[in-house]
């Protein structure tokens, strides 16, 4: 069941329901809405723009969790609608455009396909744009004859997910060979070797997903029994400082403002889950771009034309970017205190240079408990519980 607050020559708020509202939580959505009435039309005309149906917004989860802490039961989403003017234009990344809206709006028309046997790996890779190397299509041939059956486009697909650089850093694991001669390591043992040959203070590095090093003894005030109700007490803990970074460049090129959301929602996750669990306290972010343009003055810049942009422009990229970071940051409760910039773009003979694919690193610090900062194996019977939300196609197919 769908309710619309608002107006519809503004903006609207769809309110879906698993049941039938009463006065009170009409007069408390009202209230929630800064006064925006209850609609009684089914259906109501004009043109709007709005998030997909099969994409719940971040806003909305923010906006069903302030419902239900306002004693609000049977609200699953809330999304804006906002009127769209003649020629208005709009980011289709972001938005979608209504001829109107009704008591449908939500709905997902499209049944899932059944599971289909394919019979040529390189021409699904093709289709799909799975961005499959030659010799992953290889495998996945010499794998269906060996299992004598072919494999099916789920298995394909997640193959395409699973064993993506995005997920398995291919490049920094590859084979070095420099004019000719192979390297004993690869980029990613390289890293890792300044740790081994000078450990310091690490505690965990490179098995997690956050490094944590030795920090201070410090004083924790917390119930003396996290499991049940219990008394707060003060005791000496002895502390690990948690160290995290991670980009999210071609999501914060296509879609700046998620894009940059998500990457600094990752490494906040990241630090959260590290060892046993511990807490995040402030963050970072970097852009990299090409030149901004924003000054006329800055007559480096003129030395370049500007070009047409596929994507944002890099002032759009570094305005909508910043502010999806720290909105991410801010609706967690950890602030983003640091960062920096850089723009740069450079012809070296026939070769223009620039961040095209912009740069988008996230980074923070948090702390935990010494000895909480090491993952326990886990063992046969031990029940595994998956936490979050839906989850999307990961690494943009395989890329």
């Amino acid at each position: 069941m769908i309710y619309f607050f608002g107006n519809p020559s503004q903006l609207l708020y769809a309110v879906q329901t698993s049941k039938k509202i009463d006065l009170s939580t009409q007069q408390k959505l009202v209230w929630l809405f800064s006064d925006q009435p209850l609609l009684e039309q089914l259906t109501i005309e004009g043109s709007f723009l709005g998030p997909r149906a099969t994409m719940i917004t971040p806003w909305s989860t923010n906006a069903v969790e302030i419902c239900q802490n306002m004693d609000i039961d049977g609200i699953e989403r809330i999304e804006r609608f906002i009127a769209k003017k003649p020629e208005e234009s709009f980011d289709p990344m972001l938005y979608q455009e209504y001829d109107q809206l009704d008591r449908e709006v939500f709905d997902i028309k499209v049944s899932p396909e059944s599971i289909t046997d394919i019979s040529n790996i390189a021409a699904y890779n093709r289709k799909e744009g799975l961005a499959l190397s030659d010799e992953e299509v290889a495998y996945l041939e010499q794998l269906s004859t060996k299992l004598g059956r072919p494999l099916t486009d789920s298995e394909v697909f997640g193959f395409s997910q699973v064993n993506s650089e995005h997920c398995r850093h291919k490049i920094f694991n590859g084979r070095f060979i420099i004019d000719g001669e192979e390297r004993e390591e690869s980029l990613f043992q390289l890293i890792k070797k300044t740790s081994k040959i000078h450990p310091n203070g690490i505690v965990s590095a490179y098995k997690d997903n956050v490094a944590f090093v030795t920090g201070p003894e410090i004083e924790q005030f917390a119930p003396s029994d996290g499991s049940f109700p219990s008394p707060y007490v003060t005791n000496l803990v002895q502390s690990v400082i948690s160290l995290k970074a991670e980009t999210h460049n071609f999501p914060t090129t296509v879609e700046p403002f998620n894009g940059a959301a998500t990457g600094s929602g990752g490494e906040i996750r990241d630090r959260l889950a590290g060892g046993q669990g511990s807490l995040p306290l402030a963050g970072s972010a970097v852009y990299m771009t090409p030149y901004s343009r924003v000054h006329q003055e800055r007559q480096w810049e003129a030395g370049f034309p500007e070009r047409k942009w596929l994507y944002q422009t890099p002032l759009d990229l570094l305005i909508k970017a910043s502010n999806g970071a720290s909105d991410f940051g801010n609706k967690f409760g950890q602030p983003l205190i640091s960062g920096s910039v850089l723009t740069f773009e450079h012809q070296e003979k026939n070769h223009r240079l620039g961040y095209d694919k912009v740069i988008m690193l996230a980074g923070g610090i948090g702390y935990g408990s010494l000895d909480q900062a090491q993952k326990k194996i886990p063992s046969k019977g031990d029940i595994i519980v998956i936490l979050g939300g839906d989850n999307y196609r990961i690494g943009m197919g395989g890329a």
